[in-house]
């Protein structure tokens, strides 16, 4: 019975968030270990935050990333012994959230409220009205037209065109590419 990859949260030293999401993205990509630690997320929020001189002056805004839980990172992946090793054993890592050593995966709604697989504007590079090219499921192949996009629910419709009728289709946001 293969199992399902599943969210968990890690704890790390405070600061060392990235280094311990890039060490685990470079074990997985070196031990080709994709089919069982499947993603490794930091989730940031965008914030605009004013620019000031020496004097406390406002000279502009700047667009900063900001940890929304720092000391965390956030793991797909299924539980075995070995990942469960790979990860406790990461340098800057403090060990998994849950009771005691145990970990406890996140629930579908922990992983909604978290924001954890949120699309933000920023990774969609395309817009209502583009072309767009379907690059997985069984539309596969097949060109359309964006008529919305609805990041919360990771979603874009599109307006294909088959058999000489224009068909809508609710589409993944991974599932398509800007042509």
């Amino acid at each position: 019975m293969e199992q399902q990859a599943l969210w968990y949260v890690a704890h790390t030293y405070s600061g060392y968030e990235n280094k311990v999401a890039q060490d685990l993205l470079t074990m997985v990509e070196n031990r080709h270990l994709q089919d069982v630690i499947c993603d490794v997320k930091i989730p940031t929020e965008t914030v605009i935050e004013d620019q000031l001189d020496k004097q406390g002056n406002r000279i502009g805004q700047k667009e900063v990333q900001h940890k929304i839980y720092p000391g965390y990172v956030f793991i797909k992946m299924v539980m075995t012994d070995e990942t469960w090793y790979i990860v406790r054993n990461t340098r800057g890592c403090t060990g998994f959230v849950g009771p005691g050593s145990k970990p406890e995966p996140l629930s579908e709604a922990e992983v909604a409220k978290l924001g954890v697989e949120m699309v933000s504007m920023a990774q969609v590079d395309f817009n209502v009205g583009d072309n767009v090219e379907i690059i997985a499921g069984p539309m596969e192949g097949f060109v359309g037209l964006v008529e919305e996009i609805d990041t919360q629910n990771r979603k874009v419709r599109v307006k294909v065109s088959m058999f000489g009728r224009e068909t809508p289709a609710e589409l993944d946001i991974a599932q398509v590419k800007l042509l």
